[in-house]
């Protein structure tokens, strides 16, 4: 299996153009032609299962379409996308914020999904999703040190009762780095993927571990690696899986 994550910035872009004319002034900008570039790139690598974090579900930036819903469409892949905000969130009231979200999409049927609220920071969302033989969960932390190890705690509880392989992805804002995760490692029994600890962030000279694909060990890894990818300010991470059992991915 094929696992690729992507923070997609709401493909806003990244580069100069996006602090021009004004710093940030990107984030207000039409998204079209970021996102064909960023279709085509994921088409290129062929994946099983993408994890997008920071996707725009119909702004105006995306001309009120939905990009999940259009990546899986021109992929053929089936979907599952949710505000990152919590029900009751401010944010959710707010024009722009209110279609900032993270989705999942895969080859496969879906056979199930559900989204969990952390009770602690502004990006609450944890999307769910039960696969043939694996349990993915997708999640983008809080800015705040002591917020995401109360999302970690909470992320903990969730997983207790999976009866399948689970694969861990996203944003976790840990600027501490990888060691901000040895406390959670230690007790969900996950291996980080990215053995190497290669950095993510920002995907013109990346110097940060922000992004993570975590795994329960029955999941061995082939190959891993974050192409040099700068649709957005964060860099892709692509995995090959199988089941410790199996001999290909």
């Amino acid at each position: 299996m094929r696992f690729l994550l992507y923070n997609i910035r709401y493909g806003t872009g990244h580069g100069l153009s996006y602090h021009l004319p004004l710093p940030f002034t990107g984030f207000f900008k039409q998204t079209h032609n970021t996102l064909d570039l960023i279709v085509d790139f994921i088409r290129s690598v062929d994946p099983d299962v993408i994890a997008l974090v920071e996707v725009d579900s119909g702004s105006y930036r995306s001309g009120k379409s939905c990009q999940a819903e259009e990546i899986a469409r021109r992929l053929h892949h089936f979907h599952v996308v949710e505000s990152k905000y919590g029900t009751d969130s401010f944010a959710n009231r707010i024009p722009v914020l209110n279609k900032q979200c993270n989705g999942l999409l895969s080859k496969t049927e879906i056979l199930h999904q559900q989204f969990h609220y952390f009770n602690e920071g502004v990006k609450r969302l944890v999307i769910e999703v039960e696969l043939a033989e694996v349990f993915i969960f997708i999640v983008h932390l809080s800015l705040h040190f002591k917020h995401r190890q109360q999302q970690l705690e909470h992320l903990h509880r969730i997983l207790t009762k999976r009866d399948k392989p689970v694969i861990i992805a996203g944003d976790f804002n840990t600027f501490g780095g990888s060691r901000e995760l040895e406390l959670f490692l230690g007790a969900t029994g996950l291996v980080n993927a990215n053995r190497l600890n290669q950095p993510s962030h920002p995907s013109h000279a990346p110097r940060r571990h922000l992004d993570f694909i975590l795994h329960s060990p029955q999941l061995t890894v082939s190959n891993f690696s974050i192409p040099d990818v700068r649709f957005s300010d964060h860099a892709p991470l692509i995995c090959d899986f199988s089941l410790a059992e199996e001999g290909s991915p």
